[in-house]
């Protein structure tokens, strides 16, 4: 079998060099015919998904070795076999296609870039939706990607608070709070009497999608009339805060209440929910105290601070990769062979042209650039596979604990509801973790203080 690295020379030099002079817009991001390449439609093999990858990745390394022509000429062939509108792995492409375009466009001076750039950013944009509540529920309704960690979450929860009359969730949450209506819903049919439940959030100004098109007060307010209406008495609390320096003034704000809270017997609830990542793994914090005791990452630092709360129970739910390499092209790598994933799993539900699959699939492509056109501050996706948070737990005293038997038949119920390709599997100290044909998608844990 012929080497794609063979007949990649044979491709590119059939490809002319950039025009200098950017092309009309409406021409950008479709498939033109060049003389001796062939067209969409007679790409062949050209279009597979193993061929777009390796594209990629030597696009990739033509950025980091600033082969400027090199990375041109590909993003060329990638513009030809990876249109917007095609298959899961041909839009798969294209959302890294625009992201290698956007970061080479920082550092090169072709206009050609620079317009094919603009363009994407024009098209994020209009895909920068802001969801109204029932457009969120409905978007994250739509695979299990955050319903399992709901579920999972929910049902550690109930046992961990079983018996306390009061119980205060601290809820880090990426999708705003959705999981909270179903969490009310199990503790109104499940304790007897049930607790007072005290919500505290940290609103962020962090523009991550999903975004919301109400403020968090507005949000409290319809969380605690829902929770009205299950006979739940609720207050809720919004606590400015965000993940650039740990959730530093929601962890001091909690650090007062600590012994109020452990003088009344309090419950106190731990949620993070796909928010952790944000917390930037490569800054580090100077021991002012010690300065000679080697330094502590920001990550590690809220970890062992929420240790220091002595929660009844810490749910940790995330994204099951790695996007943390310095490498562009092991991020790259890592991303290509992980955002395959939701891309497959629209083309089993949704038609092209839906709106929940444009917002679905604008939501990827915003992850896709962050990881692959931005460094630095800017690149807030950082991923961390479930081992590795595994490792930071323990390391900051906490133990593991196993997800019951009812849990993982509620997580295998909800799954009944979505495609045939999705699955639950039990791994190390009984973890949960969501596949997709078999491949690992998103991990829960449960956690108690050592």
């Amino acid at each position: 079998m012929v080497q794609f690295t063979e007949i990649l020379p044979q491709i590119l030099n059939q490809i002319p060099p950039f025009p200098s002079l950017p092309m009309n817009k409406n021409q950008l991001f479709r498939a033109r015919p060049w003389p001796g390449f062939p067209t969409p439609k007679s790409v062949g093999n050209f279009g597979d998904a193993n061929c777009m990858e390796q594209l990629l990745i030597h696009c990739a390394n033509a950025l980091e070795n600033n082969d400027a022509t090199l990375a041109q000429q590909i993003l060329w062939v990638l513009n030809n076999i990876a249109p917007p509108d095609g298959d899961s792995n041909q839009r798969l492409a294209c959302g890294f296609l625009r992201a290698l375009i956007a970061r080479a466009a920082k550092i090169g001076t072709c206009k050609l870039l620079t317009a094919m750039a603009n363009v994407q950013a024009n098209h994020l944009a209009m895909n920068n939706h802001k969801f109204s509540i029932i457009e969120l529920a409905g978007f994250v309704d739509l695979t299990p990607w955050h319903r399992f960690g709901f579920t999972a979450a929910n049902a550690a929860v109930l046992e961990a608070v079983e018996g306390y009359s009061v119980v205060h969730i601290v809820d880090l949450s990426l999708t705003h709070c959705m999981q909270i209506p179903t969490l009310i819903d199990s503790i109104s049919t499940r304790l007897d009497p049930p607790p007072l439940i005290k919500l505290t959030v940290a609103g962020t100004m962090e523009d991550f999608p999903p975004m919301l098109d109400l403020s968090y007060d507005e949000l409290g307010m319809k969380l605690v009339n829902f929770a009205r209406s299950r006979n739940i008495m609720m207050d809720f609390r919004v606590i400015p805060s965000s993940s650039k320096d740990g959730f530093s003034t929601l962890i001091e704000e909690l650090k007062m209440q600590h012994f109020v809270r452990a003088e009344n017997g309090e419950a106190l609830v731990i949620n993070c929910h796909m928010m952790l990542h944000y917390i930037p793994e490569e800054t580090l914090s100077s021991n002012i105290i010690n300065p000679n005791q080697p330094q502590i990452s920001t990550r590690t630092l809220f970890l062992e601070s929420i240790r220091g709360l002595d929660p009844t129970v810490v749910v940790l739910v995330d994204e099951d990769a790695d996007f943390t390499s310095s490498s562009l092209v092991n991020r790259l790598r890592s991303a290509y062979n992980y955002l395959w994933i939701p891309y497959d799993t629209m083309d089993t539900f949704l038609p092209r042209g839906s709106k929940q699959r444009v917002w679905y699939e604008a939501d990827i492509c915003w992850k896709i650039e962050n990881v692959i056109s931005n460094e630095g501050p800017q690149r807030v996706e950082r991923l961390e596979p479930k081992s590795k948070w595994v490792q930071r737990m323990r390391d900051a005293c906490f133990r593991g604990v196993g997800f019951s038997d009812d849990a993982i038949m509620e997580v295998k119920s909800m799954l009944d509801e979505h495609a045939a390709g999705w699955g639950v599997k039990k791994e190390e100290e009984d973890h949960v973790v969501l596949t997709w044909k078999g491949h690992n998608v998103v991990f829960a844990t449960a956690w108690l203080p050592v």
